[in-house]
């Protein structure tokens, strides 16, 4: 676990009770870096509004020394302007919206993501979120939108340091937690979920797993929604159990968090990679992945059908490039149902995908692990559908499933999933693929594959979830050499 170090510009910002975690910048220039110290998360309370300030270049060093430091170099680059340029804009919509524009002051304080105005909670909430730093300024613009400034703890006045110190001791209590008993835990892991999602990647069995796991290889982990992820620097990895998309914020979070120099899993580069599959046909085919015949439409034109006729005949499927669990995946059987469809989701998208129909029982799953597979599944298609998922009016359904130990998969599927993997990165990914008269065709690669209780884990049981945390492990421990 990590200890807390809290710096200020000079003697005169201490407060009268401070600790020893409470230090100088200049006692945190002269006494660190130190042999032997746990990891360190650094609070730079500091002036940051100068370039090369004393604030600026405590969370610089804090970089270079390996702590983690709220706010980070990057934070305080946004928030800084030169007095003649404004500061960065946030548009307030729905009750914040309101909220703000009938709060009695034009400015307020926040500390930590909190805010003594009522009106402006969520509004610092937004801001805090964005822009993770111990004091902000917003400013209600006369068009509605609140500007966002960095706040100066050597500033404040004898109240608003109070506030600060109450959401500073509050923050650190719920954020920043003092070491568990159990000291053979050496790294603290997010895994993130959300609790609203109604199919999500993991269940609460392989959640409970999961956590189970990761205490095995000196991990603590925990559950976390997005509104309890500020600042994900407390953690030294981010483990991503919740649906992913480009623009979400998971996506967001995740390259947030590797930014932090967290191990992550899903990694930005493999969301991004497997959330749009444009890139993935594109890739399949330059790398010579075997995939089912597929065209790149980017037009509903007469002679757009034509080709699409000619190369891939009825029926054929249109898709999204961005979709998961079978939404945005159509199965087209003459021209007018061509020319409709495509009409309607080239309103959505610029491009759109048309593949060869090929009708299987059941797809491959494969699950790839940093380019090895660790598991296989067998997806029945749903009870009179084409698909595995069947989104009916009144209720989703799927096909049944059959899990086996990946030694029993055909040779050319396992090495038809390990080049389609490599394609995206060293992740953990579930690769779907279809097996037809002695010939296998990747569909695509998933980046948050579903790992749940009974399923995925019914061959290997509690040694999947163990050998996802070692990997966990392993990244750790070379992060640390590096």
């Amino acid at each position: 676990m990590r200890k807390t170090l809290i710096v200020v510009d000079d003697e005169s910002c201490l407060p009268a009770d401070a600790g020893e975690h409470w230090l100088t910048f200049q006692a945190y220039l002269e006494d660190y870096p130190r042999a032997g110290e746990p990891p360190t998360r650094l609070i730079n309370l500091c002036d940051t509004a100068q370039y090369l300030s004393r604030g600026y270049y405590c969370s610089l060093l804090a970089e270079a020394r390996q702590h983690a430091a709220l706010p980070s170099v990057e934070t305080i680059n946004d928030l800084r302007q030169r007095e003649d340029e404004p500061g960065p804009l946030l548009l307030p919509a729905g009750k914040d919206a309101r909220q703000v524009s009938e709060a009695p002051g034009d400015t307020a304080l926040v500390f930590f993501g909190q805010c003594s105005e009522t009106a402006w909670q969520g509004v610092a909430r937004q801001a805090f979120r964005r822009y993770p730093a111990p004091i902000l300024t917003l400013h209600r613009e006369a068009s509605g939108a609140v500007r966002i400034g960095r706040g100066s703890f050597a500033n404040l006045e004898d109240e608003e340091r109070g506030q600060c110190l109450t959401a500073l001791e509050r923050f650190t209590s719920r954020v920043w937690r003092a070491p568990p008993a159990d000291k053979r835990l050496r790294w603290e892991m997010a895994i993130l979920t959300d609790p609203a999602e109604s199919s999500p990647p993991s269940d609460a069995g392989a959640l409970r797993r999961f956590i189970a796991a990761a205490a095995a290889v000196g991990i603590r982990a925990e559950t976390i929604s997005h509104d309890q992820a500020d600042p994900i620097s407390r953690y030294d990895a981010l483990f991503i159990r919740e649906t992913t998309a480009i623009d979400h914020p998971s996506y967001r979070l995740s390259r947030r968090a590797e930014r932090e120099g967290l191990v992550v899993i899903d990694d930005p580069r493999s969301i991004l990679r497997c959330c749009n599959k444009i890139f993935l046909h594109d890739a399949f085919s330059y790398q010579g992945v075997p995939a089912l015949p597929t065209l790149v439409v980017g037009a509903a034109t007469e002679s757009e059908l034509d080709r699409i006729e000619a190369a891939l005949g009825y029926p054929v499927v249109l898709k999204l490039p961005e979709g998961s669990f079978s939404r945005g995946v159509f199965r087209i059987h003459d021209r007018p149902e061509l020319r409709q469809r495509l009409g309607e989701l080239l309103e959505e998208t610029t491009l759109v995908l048309a593949q060869a129909y090929c009708f299987t029982a059941f797809d491959w799953r494969i699950g790839m692990l940093a380019g090895r597979p660790i598991y296989a599944c067998r997806y029945h298609m749903a009870r009179n559908h084409w698909q595995i998922y069947h989104h009916g009016r009144r209720r989703d359904s799927s096909g049944g499933f059959d899990t086996l130990p990946t030694f029993e998969v055909p040779p050319k599927v396992l090495q038809a999933a390990t080049r389609a993997a490599a394609v995206v990165g060293d992740g953990l990914y579930g690769v779907d693929l279809k097996e037809r008269d002695g010939s296998v065709y990747v569909i695509e690669v998933n980046d948050n594959p579903s790992i749940e209780r009974g399923v995925e884990d019914r061959y290997l049981g509690d040694e999947l979830y163990a050998l996802i945390m070692a990997e966990f492990a392993r990244r750790l421990e070379l992060r640390g050499r590096g």
